[in-house]
């Protein structure tokens, strides 16, 4: 792992969207996807950041990237996000979208759906240079050669070029997201769910693809999944997410042997394992829903349906605190 400081730091980012309604369509009230969380991400590391769909995930993301608000009119962000560039720590989440242009390249994404993210109208050759068109000044050669050198290291042939998205399976069309994410040569990657929407013959693939680019290049990932397994394999650490908070963080090893929060137990015990002997009383089953994000719980938010769960946690916001293990879990009881 690379030394000096954080690459990124999240401090106390809170997103809320507003909700609309009535004939005039006035704020009735608003979503709480995100709640004060906080974590940092050093050079050449992969976090990963997990949680149930709903959780804020995909919110966090998309804050990072600086496209919340492109994609959310009203949505409403406070805190820092903190990018380290050059020396200095620019915090993204006060930039407008003209102020964010010079940093875009440092931070980029890849997206879920293959399919949806991809302009169909568009050549493979004018998807991956638009990015050097608008960060770089290369010629139009230069741009032709690097998006065929490009192609060449996710795994495609580069006369794929002049082919259109249609004409690729799914593993293919992530395998272009990734390489138009790679072009402008980003300090930060941000995975929202790539393989989710894959064949699970085609993710071992996708994921192995990521670690040799991470090696090459010295990326730094936080890649977002629903599917621990996942996470597991790909991250050095982990961070788990419940209805908008931060639950638990740590080192992957750890965490994943050793979980200290409730819910991060439950998660874990309903991955599949390949044993024949283990009981099917060792699954931790929820009770009950998880709550609306317009109308959470006071207290720790995982209170209604947690098995060890006090009077005092529905008061109480509980705060991460480091555990022996050396995670940090944001439940007093464990």
């Amino acid at each position: 792992m690379a030394e000096g400081p954080p690459l990124l730091e999240v401090q106390n980012l809170i997103v809320r969207y507003p909700v609309w309604g009535g004939i005039l369509r006035h704020k009735v009230g608003e979503v709480r996807a995100v709640d004060d969380v906080s974590f940092t991400i050093e050079q050449s590391e992969t976090l990963g950041l997990v949680g149930e769909s709903g959780c804020g995930k995909t919110t966090v993301a998309k804050a990072i990237s600086h496209i919340l608000r492109e994609t959310a009119p009203g949505v409403q962000m406070s805190g820092k996000i903190l990018l380290n560039v050059g020396g200095q720590q620019i915090n993204l989440l006060e930039l407008s979208r003209r102020e964010m242009r010079p940093y875009r390249s440092h931070v980029q994404m890849i997206f879920q759906d293959p399919f949806s993210s991809l302009n169909p109208r568009m050549t493979v050759q004018e998807i991956v240079e638009r990015p050097l068109k608008v960060h770089t000044d290369q010629s139009r050669l230069q741009r032709q050669n690097t998006v065929k050198d490009l192609l060449e290291r996710v795994g495609l042939q580069p006369e794929y070029a002049m082919r259109y998205p249609h004409e690729f399976s799914g593993g293919q069309r992530q395998r272009i997201g990734i390489a138009r994410a790679l072009a402008v040569r980003p300090k930060l990657i941000i995975a929202d769910e790539p393989v989710s929407a894959l064949d699970v013959s085609v993710q071992s693939q996708v994921i192995n693809l990521l670690q040799d680019l991470q090696k090459e290049f010295g990326l730094t990932y936080i890649f977002v999944a629903h599917d621990l397994s996942v996470i597991y394999h790909i991250s050095d650490r982990i961070a788990v997410m419940y209805l908008g908070d931060m639950v638990e963080q740590g080192d992957a090893d750890t965490l994943y042997n050793q979980p200290m929060h409730p819910y991060t137990r439950a998660l874990l015990s309903a991955v599949p394992q390949p044993d024949p002997s283990r009981k099917k009383e060792d699954r931790i089953k929820l009770v009950g829903e998880i709550p609306s994000p317009i109308d959470k719980p006071s207290g720790c938010s995982f209170h209604p349906r947690c098995p060890i769960a006090k009077e005092s946690c529905s008061i109480e916001t509980p705060p991460l605190e480091k555990k022996e293990n050396g995670v940090a879990a944001a439940c007093p009881f464990t």
